[in-house]
C-alpha cells in the first residue's frame, strides 16, 4: 500500500525527562488556550511508563499551578480490563502519578469501567459517557483538546494492535478489542474518535522503540501492521515526541 501523505511534527529531545518536560510545557499551553476559549480543557490519557513521567510532571512544582485543574477534564483513551485499583490499570497509574497530587475535581475525571464483565457492555457506557459530555448528535465524534498516545514496540497505540478486528470500526467512538496474542479484551477509543482530535501527541522514549518508530514514520503504509499509522487527524495537528533513543534509527534525523 502508497503511504497516506500526512502532515506532522517531530521533536527530538534529549532523554526521557527531557520528554516529559517539553510534553508538559505543551500540556500547559493547550489547556490555557483552551480555557481561555471555551471555559475548559478536554484530554483523553495514555497508560504506559513515558506519559507517567509527564504526569509526574505535571504534578510537580514546576508544573502543577500552571494548570488550571477545575477546568480540566480527564479521559482514557483505552484501558485494561482490570479493577481501577489494580497495578494493570491506566487509571490507577494516573491517580497515583497525578490525580492524587493536583486539586482536580473527582466530578472531572471520566474513568473506563473496565472491571465489568461484559465488555461490550463497558465499551457502550464509556461511549455514552462521551456522548452525554460532549453533546454528541448521532454518528457525531468527540473532539478532544488534546489526545496523549503511546505506541508499542509492535507498532500499536491506545490498545489498537496489529490485525485486530477494532481497526476496521468506523461509527463507534470506543469498542472492546480482542487482543489474541495477549489473549484479553481490552477497551480502547476507536480510531474515527482518535482522528478527531485537535492535537494528537505521540509520546515515545527507548531504543526498543527505534525500529518501529522508523517503519510508521519512514517505511510503507502497512496500517493493518503498523496501527500507528492509523492516527491522521482530520482537522488537527499530529506531533511525535521522541528522546535520542527512541530517534537513532530515522533516516531524518541521522
Amino acid at each position: 500500500m502508497t503511504k497516506i501523505p500526512v502532515t506532522r511534527e517531530i521533536l527530538i529531545v534529549g532523554n526521557p525527562d527531557e520528554l516529559s518536560h517539553r510534553a508538559a510545557e505543551e500540556f500547559v499551553l493547550l489547556a490555557d488556550v483552551a480555557i481561555r476559549a471555551k471555559g475548559f480543557f478536554t484530554v483523553a490519557l495514555s497508560g504506559g511508563s513515558t506519559p507517567r513521567g509527564l504526569y509526574l510532571q505535571l504534578a510537580s512544582d514546576t508544573y502543577r499551578e500552571q494548570v488550571t485543574w477545575p477546568h480540566v477534564h480527564l479521559f482514557w483513551g483505552d484501558e485494561r480490563c482490570v479493577p481501577p485499583d489494580h497495578p494493570e490499570s491506566n487509571y490507577h497509574m494516573v491517580c497515583e502519578a497525578l490525580i492524587n497530587r493536583v486539586p482536580i475535581p473527582k466530578e472531572n475525571i471520566y474513568r473506563i469501567p473496565a472491571e465489568q464483565e461484559d465488555r461490550a457492555r463497558a465499551a457502550m457506557e464509556y461511549e455514552q459517557a462521551l456522548r452525554t459530555f460532549f453533546h454528541l448528535k448521532a454518528g457525531a465524534f468527540p473532539r478532544f483538546d488534546l489526545i496523549l498516545l503511546g505506541m508499542g514496540d509492535d507498532g500499536h497505540t491506545a490498545s489498537l494492535f496489529p490485525f485486530t478486528t477494532a481497526l476496521d470500526e468506523t461509527d463507534r467512538l470506543v469498542l472492546a478489542n480482542y487482543v489474541e496474542k495477549l489473549g484479553v479484551y481490552r477497551l480502547t477509543f476507536s480510531v474515527p474518535t482518535l482522528n478527531q482530535a485537535r492535537e494528537v501527541i505521540f509520546l515515545i522514549s527507548g531504543t526498543s522503540k527505534a525500529s518501529v518508530l522508523r517503519e510508521v514514520l519512514e517505511g510503507d503504509y502497512q496500517p493493518k501492521r503498523l496501527p500507528s499509522q492509523l492516527i491522521q487527524p482530520v482537522n488537527g495537528r499530529l506531533w511525535f515526541i521522541a528522546d535520542l533513543s527512541a530517534a537513532s534509527k530515522l533516516k531524518s534525523y541521522e
